[in-house]
């Protein structure tokens, strides 16, 4: 069986909203390379869109895995509880940021997280208007498309969406707006739309994902941490992109200084095994009656003893500073490839290993390159690679090599790269 004819074979069963960026279907991985069905290897600048942090089927988190599965697979965490979700929640709260007591739930995907922290933040406050920003990305759920801050391909032809969801803009120069423009919009919003004494949660990405890996500036974070602590507003930071070592740090809210009430973890928490937390503090988390919050297969066993091995491939192999070491030879890589191109790359940024390469028109900051963009990730597969996009304006190529790559991984993976830049640039 070949890519075409399983793609094939997927579209008749599969619904065409679920697709699929490439033809290529994946027979086995290992740390930063892939090989699909027809025995073609690919170097992987995705890593499943930031999950596999630890990389493809790292040893230790196979053996945790294997080991969890011959004890039992499920039992649902809210009727039997297990160990391992337990040392897993002690582990994640000791390592959220700040000092407060903190406390954890546990679900399965990014968007559960995002849904619960709203849930959990009505229930403290009793009070229902969350802000979210332009640009952010927080799910695909109902509530949580109602929250992220960009139409398509997200929201076309799903509304409508749940009430008292109020969107600011997001300061950087891409949107036009500063972190003053943001907190005039805030004061805007409590005369014109809701008064602050009815918001529940204002909700941020530390590093907006989708919206093209721009960094919330710490000056907006702790004027947000200001009005919060003034109105009885909880605090949400979406980490679920940027967490997990990504940036450098366990969570990208370390650089800050700022603690959040709540916070949200996914996609790198358990090397590709579904798992998802909400983390805050426990005076917080408490406010949901017994039996408010959960779900069946959330804080699978399985997913929480691949948990419990990431931390420890973290520890071991030092990935909050391998993560930093990868992103600045990236940056180095891309920045030389700006130097020759100055007319198509407009910004060369990263934290850690988010790294992005955005692109525009003949010089012009404001025009959007979306079909250079658009052009390079359709042929990045012929050239051996695994890319993804992203952006506000969908003009962003996104790097997430998994924090285990080699040098010599990522520098082929990058030559690449500008071999494809350099058959597209014009």
């Amino acid at each position: 069986m070949n890519n075409q004819e399983l793609q094939n074979r997927k579209n008749k069963v599969f619904a065409r909203g679920q697709g699929n960026a490439y033809p290529v279907f994946v027979k086995h991985a290992k740390n930063a390379e892939l090989w699909d069905v027809e025995d073609n290897r690919y170097i992987d600048f995705g890593t499943g869109i930031a999950v596999c942090n630890t990389g493809h089927s790292h040893p230790k988190i196979v053996d945790a895995v294997k080991a969890q599965i011959e004890n039992f697979s499920h039992t649902c965490v809210m009727v039997n509880p297990y160990e391992v979700a337990v040392e897993l929640a002690e582990k994640l709260t000791a390592l959220a940021p700040g000092d407060s007591e903190k406390k954890a739930i546990f679900v399965t995907t990014g968007a559960e997280a995002v849904e619960n922290c709203v849930k959990i933040a009505r229930a403290y406050t009793k009070k229902r208007g969350v802000i979210a920003f332009n640009g952010g990305f927080h799910g695909r759920t109902s509530l949580t498309m109602a929250l992220t801050g960009k139409t398509a391909p997200y929201k076309i032809g799903f509304g409508p969406f749940p009430g008292e969801i109020y969107h600011i803009p997001f300061p950087n120069a891409s949107y036009g707006a500063t972190v003053a423009d943001s907190l005039k919009a805030i004061k805007n919003l409590f005369k014109s739309d809701i008064v602050p004494e009815d918001v529940a949660a204002i909700i941020v990405e530390p590093v907006q994902g989708e919206g093209g890996f721009y960094e919330t500036p710490v000056e907006l974070l702790q004027a947000l941490r200001k009005i919060c602590d003034e109105h009885g507003i909880v605090l949400i930071f979406d980490e679920i992109q940027s967490g997990f070592g990504r940036t450098g740090k366990m969570f990208n809210s370390e650089y800050s200084g700022v603690e959040p009430d709540l916070m949200t973890m996914a996609k790198g928490i358990a090397g590709g095994y579904p798992l998802s937390a909400v983390v805050g503090k426990s005076e917080i988390m408490d406010a949901p009656i017994p039996g408010g919050l959960g779900g069946t297969y959330g804080g699978s066993p399985v997913g929480c003893a691949a948990g419990l091995a990431v931390l420890e491939v973290m520890e071991e192999e030092d990935l909050l500073n391998r993560s930093v070491i990868i992103g600045d030879l990236f940056n180095k890589r891309l920045t030389d490839l700006q130097n020759e191109f100055p007319h198509l790359i407009s910004y060369v940024r990263n934290k850690g290993s988010m790294i992005a390469l955005e692109l525009m028109v003949d010089g012009d900051v404001d025009n959007a390159n979306t079909e250079l963009t658009k052009a390079i990730i359709s042929k990045a597969t012929e050239y051996g690679l695994i890319l993804l996009s992203c952006g506000y304006n969908a003009n962003v190529i996104r790097f997430l090599p998994p924090l285990t790559i080699s040098d010599e991984v990522a520098n082929e993976g990058l030559d690449k790269f500008t071999e494809l830049f350099k058959s597209l640039a014009k």
